[in-house]
């Protein structure tokens, strides 16, 4: 028996969506005998003069079954002797375009309907864009309503060669284009003798047979959801397995802090294992203290990176245009994280595929965008690692979804903790981020972190005391909290680089290792400060530094014109 198939119906208005997939439930036995009366009796008061209106056993909203279309996603799980499916039944209405890429982003085959009395239209054009840019890799276009068209095979070629010329456009692959009539049941479940010129398969058949062999990612990697720590002694990492798979002895890295750990324990839901595989939920404890909270990235044996900027190809599904430096939250992976959408490279004409030259986007577009983030995170292009390279845009004073996306391309790489500018002393490691620069950019209103420093530095070495927006006291104590290190600096030189448990306060100012001063002023309170931070939760520390640390005190923020 083959492997469960995901799969969505979409195309134009009235094509035949959900009547299509309600004759496969009909006729395939899988009703049970009081929904199969009920579509009975609900077929009489219909548009069918009395005949089985398999449309019914989907369009479940009242609103959908007055007008006659689908409005929402309607899902449904069945099962053949031969194979188990999850269909989703889309909205072809230009209005609902956005509930239609919903469904889309779950599947792993597209049923593009095409009515066979109109051709391949605008929103079927659309509609089969969006699934590739959805990563669907599977599609079978059913040329529907071949009745209506005396099961012409001249017009099915007709329709065949305006296919084949949008699937080129679209350089789509795995193609299947199957003639049927959704309302007689032509080429649905068996074959028609209607349509005796077709010799390949129906399409229930081809959906039971095809081969959905998704490419492998490369390497592990793990999207963190959840930092558990029920008590001090444990503190473990959840997410799902989107690739690979990983051991107990195994070396991980984090991003995007770059630091190295190895696996120590493994939880499959709540049983110890030695090993976890892609799809599975797990629990990782590390060997070592390392710097993860939600949204942070576990891999090995990838090369996924960490960027700034990105560069994605979006559909618009806000009722408002998309307007050049807006900045929204953009959810990618588990992170969400503030960016500012700094420009358009071009939107697509969807019924030409001509790239045009624009500064806006209305709903339902799709456009190649650049979006700058207010800071570095693990991403990756959306054809190399599926999870880390999708993303949503997210109105910030709304909250609503704007628009979703894939990404195309990166840049601006940013540094690990290891490779920014840095303190390093044997096994000891440090990010430098009170060497970060402040600004704040007036075109797009926020505050944005720009690190142009790039030097490691060790004991004796000199640092710099000042830049464009901080000024430190030439001899103080820095305590990088994410890596529970100290660093002493006197007269500006590096006297000391020791494990912060092993710190005591030396009666010079603290700060802490993103450049904002300390509240404390005695070893009491510096050991009060450390002990207070390893007990509170990652998911809101907002009363923490609210007690223990001044922004203002060596800090301030530099306005700067955007570009």
């Amino acid at each position: 028996m083959k492997g469960l198939l995901k799969f969505i119906t979409c195309g134009s208005v009235d094509d035949g969506k959900s009547t299509l997939i309600g004759h496969i439930l009909y006729d395939s036995k899988l009703l049970y005998a009081d929904q199969e009366k009920a579509l009975e009796l609900d077929s009489k008061v219909g548009s069918r003069s009395g005949k089985i209106d398999y449309s019914l056993l989907l369009d479940g909203l009242m609103a959908e079954r007055e007008q006659g279309i689908t409005i929402d996603v309607a899902y449904r799980y069945f099962t053949t002797d031969n194979r188990s499916f999850i269909v989703a039944d889309t909205p072809g209405h230009e209005e609902y375009t956005r509930n239609m890429a919903v469904g889309a982003s779950f599947a792993d085959l597209a049923v593009i309907l095409v009515d066979a009395s109109q051709g391949v239209l605008v929103q079927t054009r659309r509609h089969a864009r969006i699934c590739s840019l959805m990563g669907i890799k599977y599609f079978v276009f059913a040329v529907n309503k071949m009745d209506l068209v005396d099961y012409s095979e001249a017009r099915f070629k007709e329709i065949e060669k305006q296919i084949s010329e949008l699937t080129a456009e679209l350089s789509l692959e795995n193609i299947q284009i199957i003639p049927l009539s959704a309302t007689e049941g032509d080429n649905v479940t068996k074959h028609s003798d209607n349509i005796s010129w077709y010799k390949g398969p129906v399409l229930l058949e081809y959906l039971e047979s095809v081969d959905i062999s998704a490419d492998d990612e490369q390497g592990f990697y793990m999207p963190v959801q959840r930092v558990c720590r029920p008590d001090r002694t444990f503190r473990g990492f959840q997410g799902q397995i989107e690739s690979g798979s990983i051991s107990v002895g195994d070396v991980i890295t984090a991003l995007p802090s770059g630091e190295k750990a190895a696996v120590k324990g493994i939880l499959v839901t709540d049983k110890q294992s030695d090993t976890a595989h892609k799809g599975q939920p797990v629990t990782i404890s590390l060997d070592k203290e390392v710097d993860v909270s939600r949204g942070c990235v576990l891999i090995k044996d990838t090369d996924i990176g960490v960027y700034k900027r990105i560069k994605a190809s979006v559909l618009w599904m806000d009722d408002e245009d998309l307007v050049i430096g807006k900045d929204y939250l953009v959810k990618l992976g588990t992170k969400t994280i503030p960016g500012i959408l700094t420009g358009i490279d071009y939107a697509v004409d969807v019924n030409t595929g001509e790239h045009i030259r624009t500064d806006k986007l209305s709903k339902n577009g799709i456009a190649l965008c650049d979006i700058l983030l207010t800071d570095a995170i693990a991403a990756d292009k959306f054809k190399s690692h599926k999870t880390l390279g999708e993303l949503i845009l997210i109105d910030r004073v709304t909250n609503m979804t704007s628009a979703c996306g894939v990404v195309e391309e990166l840049s601006e790489k940013g540094g690990t903790s290891a490779d920014k500018a840095s303190f390093v002393y044997g096994d000891l490691t440090a990010r430098g981020d009170i060497f970060e620069e402040f600004y704040y950019d007036t075109s797009s209103l926020n505050v944005l972190k720009y690190q142009p420093v790039k030097t490691a530095y060790t004991v004796g070495d000199e640092i710099p005391v000042s830049g464009e927006s901080y000024t430190y006291p030439d001899s103080f104590d820095i305590i990088v909290l994410r890596d529970s290190v100290a660093v002493k600096v006197r007269d500006r030189k590096i006297t000391e680089i020791l494990p912060a448990s092993e710190y005591s306060y030396s009666g010079v100012p603290v700060i802490n290792g993103r450049g904002f001063g300390v509240n404390a002023s005695s070893d009491s309170e510096v050991k009060q400060f450390l002990k207070e931070y390893a007990e509170t939760d990652e998911k809101d520390q907002s009363g923490f530094f609210e007690k223990w640390v001044r922004f203002d005190k060596y800090r301030k923020v530099i306005v700067k014109s955007g570009k």
